[in-house]
């Protein structure tokens, strides 16, 4: 429970940002003027407190909008596209997409924005200013936004809420990116070859693959990625880090995530089912790969032959026809095959005790 704060918390305090001299006693927040901390004061009691989830805001306007959150109403609509927004200064900044109106810009790198504001926040970037520090562990950001975000990791708060699964979010964007999951909205779409994505990432990420970029390079190997994410999962591989252990038979993983896939092959899990023939399989990727059975799909193609593969893992097994690899050898006899099924198939058949 916050304590309650009282006119003692409202006062000027000698500090060495003269910008800011109005110090808030609970948080150490500070403001320009008297005003606003008396607006920010009122976070810190119950008088504009949230009965849906005890958030307290600064004003009773700042409240209303708030219980948008919980309500959904998205009173304010573009004209031009239809797009909703819970405030009229979100509807505001939105429609300067379409006007492509970009009037504040930045003197050092020429990058533009809609606001002023966007373009002060900027300029962080290049002084490298981060003065919105977390008290629990000295974490520091560039935006007073991102430390708000920052501390419901600490109070475990997820406001967002999604009202088809009832999945808990700690941003309001990554509930708009999860609503697409039950929408099927994709509204990001690739240019070269039409591929459609949720999330405005997913699309930047994917474009790497026409464009060739790897921006991400292992220091230790030289190995470039076209993802941030697979360079943290290759660097594990150096340091040998496989934390994540199996509890039932020790296989160690350098992920939590790879050990709760794995721990599927024990319990037998398949959460991942198919709408069309009840098939289910134990990966998410199992069932988009299965799915283009049903399509049809054969969006990798061979550059030798013209054939045609579902996905990745059979060009890969097919392109050994062109090549001759047989990269999995029996250590028993020698004998070498295209793919490891072909080989413990061998090795049950040929090599297994009952036929010696």
């Amino acid at each position: 429970m916050k304590p309650e704060a009282d006119s003692s918390d409202i006062t000027e305090h000698p500090h060495d940002d003269k910008s800011r001299p109005y110090l808030c006693t609970m948080c150490d927040k500070r403001y320009r003027t008297k005003a606003d901390l008396t607006r920010h004061t009122n976070t810190h009691t119950d008088k504009y407190k949230c009965t849906e989830c005890g958030t307290c805001c600064h004003s009773n306007t700042a409240l209303t909008v708030h219980s948008r959150i919980h309500s959904g109403e998205k009173p304010f609509e573009c004209s031009v596209c239809s797009k909703r927004f819970t405030t009229a200064r979100h509807l505001v900044r939105h429609s300067r997409i379409h006007t492509i109106e970009k009037p504040y810009k930045c003197y050092m790198c020429d990058k533009a924005f809609c606001e002023s504001a966007n373009l002060l926040k900027h300029m962080r970037v290049h002084t490298g200013d981060k003065p919105y520090k977390c008290h629990v562990c000295d974490k520091a950001f560039h935006l007073s936004c991102s430390l708000d975000n920052h501390m419901r990791v600490h109070r475990g708060d997820k406001p967002y809420k999604c009202h088809v699964c009832d999945k808990a979010f700690r941003v309001s964007c990554s509930l708009d990116n999860h609503m697409r999951v039950h929408t099927g909205d994709k509204l990001y779409k690739c240019h070269v070859c039409d591929k459609a994505f949720r999330v405005s990432c997913s699309l930047k990420r994917h474009m790497r693959v026409h464009t060739g970029d790897k921006p991400y390079i292992c220091h230790l190997c030289g190995k470039t990625f076209g993802a941030s994410c697979n360079l943290r999962q290759h660097v594990r591989v150096h340091m040998g880090e496989k934390t994540h252990r199996c509890h039932v038979c020790d296989k160690g993983f350098i992920f939590s995530t790879d050990l709760n896939k794995h721990m599927r092959v024990h319990t037998g899990d398949k959460p991942y089912k198919c709408h069309l023939c009840d098939q289910a399989f134990r990966l998410s990727g199992a069932l988009h790969t299965h799915m283009k059975v049903h399509t049809g799909e054969k969006p990798y193609k061979c550059h030798m032959c013209d054939k045609a593969c579902s996905n990745y893992h059979a060009l890969n097994y097919h392109m050994r026809v062109h090549t001759g690899e047989r990269p999995y050898d029996c250590l028993l006899c020698g004998k070498s095959f295209t793919q490891s099924n072909l080989l413990r198939r061998h090795t049950r058949n040929v090599h297994s005790s009952g036929r010696l």
